[in-house]
């Protein structure tokens, strides 16, 4: 990248060009692209499929990708043939390449937003791995493969370094958070700076940012048709790592994934601590792309066992206890406290008293939603956005709870949608609530920010849930209210207000993400197979797991 006025910071975690040269991913680049014909994709295999070939060995276990644009059965959109390019369209195309980052000559990412007027850079000029996802749907979605397969390589690589936060040694497999390009103009070399955690706000590393690479490398693969590059051994390594972390046993009784606040796009204090539902989501989807992607080898076999009894298990979790709908909510409205052994009706003791009174005026009687988080003696019954949606492209919500929760967002616009797409959470923490659960955040005041705040990045994914859920009219809805804002107010990061009326108060402009997220909703109802990249299909044998209505009287 060009020398932008970045800071030469100074850090531990930094690799000069000539350190290169014994890690040359450069040479991965020049392997050949296998498009390999295949009577059917390993996605569509089912988990009992699996646990029988585990139980054979493994043998003839088919190869987990399916080459080219792969669709899921869903209806086509209504505007694929009349679907006519908006002016804004080629704008949001120039202002993406613009934020291009290159590292060697070749491009690795997209920082997070090239708004020049800022007084403070922060950490926009850096390469944020979940900023980089809509990017780099986009760029597949157009063709330019390549730009994603440096951006996968290169985070893999950062993958590998030693990471210390106060003398501290985080787990091997934590992906970077984001990484900075620094170019020395008079030695023409390129130093990459790397954040676990150790720069970030509150010092949190990134759960989300290894599951978000999961999910892209096969987006990727999925895209092109190229298996090689998952199938070195650097990404099956890499993706063992992650998976080490996430599925190590512990003292928990859940199958669900214990985190802290900060450790995912909501990245600053928010009440989210202990099992957030956008973290659940994307462990579930994570889970199911490293299974049609991991090679069933000595290595690889032990992984795809455990991935294939964890996914069992969470699935059953979420769409158990995380769902709430009209007759779930008046279930635990009468649910009976203290109660003891298995036999137990209300089994993590959530005392009625604690359901707060918006919920009841929130909650249409068609429709329903993935609360934010479940733990012993609390349930956090916010509406997020992001989790609902990647539950919905990731088969976590069955078909039945996939259209619940389109319908609430229907029933529920004037809340969720209203004057921008989307709400990232919903309703706002105030007065006594937003002191203690926010530490008194200035930033996270009330319908500002993560606190209620509107974003446009989020597009693109109640796009594809639309989609998926054959309600392509209602994406097509939140577009045309986008595309009367966002490029006459210079492509922010988020609004403010209760129906998203006013630019952020600290949101910079020419936002990559909210650009991105624009291309690939626009790119995704004008061809709905390219939705085959980011969805998967239900699991046949976990179809039927929940067979009452999402009901906890079980």
């Amino acid at each position: 990248m060009e020398s932008t006025g970045l800071r030469n910071v100074s850090s531990h975690c930094s690799i000069s060009e000539t350190e290169m040269d014994d890690f040359d991913l450069s040479k991965l680049l020049d392997k050949p692209r296998l498009n390999i014909e295949r009577q059917r994709s390993f996605d569509e295999r089912s988990l009992s499929e699996l646990s029988i070939g585990l139980t054979r060995g493994l043998d003839n276990c088919e190869s987990a990708y399916s080459p080219g644009r792969s669709a899921l059965d869903t209806p086509a959109s209504s505007a694929h043939n009349s679907f006519e390019p908006h002016p804004m369209v080629a704008e949001a195309w120039d202002a993406l390449r613009r934020s291009l980052v290159h590292f060697r000559g070749q491009p690795v990412g997209t920082i997070a937003a090239v708004d020049h007027a800022s007084e403070e850079v922060l950490n926009y000029d850096q390469v944020f791995v979940r900023d980089f996802v809509p990017s780099a749907l986009a760029f597949l979605m157009n063709g330019e493969a390549d730009i994603v397969k440096n951006f996968l390589l290169k985070t893999l690589q950062l993958q590998g370094w030693e990471k210390r936060v106060d003398r501290f040694k985080l787990g091997e497999g934590v992906m970077p958070a984001s990484f900075k390009v620094l170019h020395d103009p008079v030695r023409n070399t390129d130093t990459i700076m790397a954040d676990f955690g150790e720069s970030a706000i509150g010092r949190v590393a990134p759960v989300d940012s290894g599951f978000w690479w999961i999910i892209l490398l096969r987006a990727y693969t999925k895209s092109t048709g190229d298996v090689s590059l998952a199938e070195t051994p650097e990404c099956q390594r890499g993706m063992r790592l992650i998976l080490s972390l996430c599925l190590s046993e512990g003292f928990d009784t859940f199958p669900t994934l214990l985190c802290a606040d900060g450790c995912s796009m909501i990245d600053r204090r928010m009440g989210i601590y202990g099992y957030p539902i956008e973290i659940q989501a994307l462990f579930f989807m994570a889970l199911r792309s490293a299974l049609v992607m991991l090679k069933p080898d000595n290595e690889g076999g032990e992984f795809i066992e455990r991935i294939v009894k964890r996914l069992h298990a969470l699935s059953y979790h979420m769409r158990s206890y995380f769902w709430l709908d009209f007759q779930q909510l008046n279930d635990i409205y009468r649910y009976k406290t203290e109660e003891y052994s298995h036999t137990a009706v209300n089994k993590f003791n959530v005392i009625p008293d604690s359901i707060p009174d918006w919920v009841f005026e929130f909650m249409p009687t068609h429709g329903g939603y993935f609360i934010g988080n479940v733990s012993p003696a609390r349930m956090d019954f916010r509406w997020f956005a992001l989790g609902n949606c990647i539950a919905i492209l990731s088969s976590l919500a069955t078909p039945e709870q996939a259209s619940a929760i389109v319908d609430l967002i229907e029933a529920r616009w004037d809340e969720l949608v209203a004057e921008m797409p989307l709400k990232i959470s919903y309703p706002a923490l105030e007065n006594h609530d937003w002191r203690l659960i926010t530490g008194c955040d200035p930033k996270n005041t009330r319908w500002s920010y993560h606190n209620g705040g509107s974003w446009p990045v989020l597009l693109w994914l109640l796009t594809a849930a639309c989609i998926k859920t054959g309600r392509p009219q209602i994406a097509r809805r939140a577009i045309d209210l986008a595309e009367s804002r966002l490029s006459k107010d210079v492509w922010p990061e988020y609004y403010d207000g209760k129906v998203g009326r006013y630019i952020g108060k600290q949101a910079r402009k020419y936002q990559t993400w909210s650009i991105a997220g624009y291309l690939v909703a626009k790119m995704l109802l004008e061809d709905p197979s390219h939705l085959g990249m980011i969805a998967l299909e239900e699991d046949k044998q976990m179809k039927h797991v929940i067979k009452r209505s999402a009901s906890w009287t079980c």
